[in-house]
């Protein structure tokens, strides 16, 4: 069975350990986990792995976030994998911060990246991995925030739920997002 697994965030060291990409920051762990070879290719850095007699295509669409749904879309149709095989994960201020969520289908939430997602596939039915960054934001500081560094604190606070989301990951290919849910949401 082949799975899709797309880590959104924004190409470019200026994004490097921001809010926006802990998308990135997860795929990059679960890559490294798996012992994976990173390619440039069309539309995204790709990952090619087997877990548990599964392929993994981890991707980090090279798009921006925005139009993460172009390389999404491109990846799904290239490897032939159907959206409910598709995981995407992606920060979400909506979410206290180090929040883990998972979910079968959903709208997107204001995220610009999630929009994109669902107007290019035609559907917001396909599981994601909401990971709450918070909103200790000013009002209308929101792209500063998101597009913002880590601080010392949140970086603790992060680093181990980083790692609890490749958890996440490998949990959903090896006994579905049903269970996965179960398992891990609101722990």
């Amino acid at each position: 069975m082949k799975y899709l697994i797309a880590g959104l965030g924004n190409v470019g060291e200026e994004y490097a350990n921001t809010r926006h990409n802990i998308g990135f920051d997860v795929a990059d762990l679960l890559i490294n986990d798996l012992k994976g070879d990173v390619k440039v290719e069309k539309l995204a850095s790709v990952s090619k792995v087997k877990f548990k007699g599964r392929t993994l295509v981890i991707i980090k669409p090279t798009t921006f976030m925005n139009l993460s749904g172009k390389s999404i879309k491109y990846w799904l149709d290239k490897e032939k994998v159907p959206t409910k095989n598709l995981l995407v994960i992606l920060d979400d201020i909506a979410l206290p911060m180090g929040s883990l969520r998972m979910k079968s289908k959903g709208g997107d939430a204001g995220h610009n990246g999630l929009t994109d997602i669902i107007e290019k596939l035609g559907t917001n039915v396909f599981p994601r991995l909401r990971i709450g960054v918070g909103d200790n934001f000013p009002r209308g500081r929101q792209v500063d925030y998101v597009l913002g560094k880590w601080s010392r604190g949140e970086e603790k606070i992060m680093l181990p739920k980083i790692e609890d989301a490749t958890s996440m990951v490998k949990s959903f290919v090896s006994i579905g997002i049903d269970r996965t849910m179960g398992a891990f949401n609101n722990k």
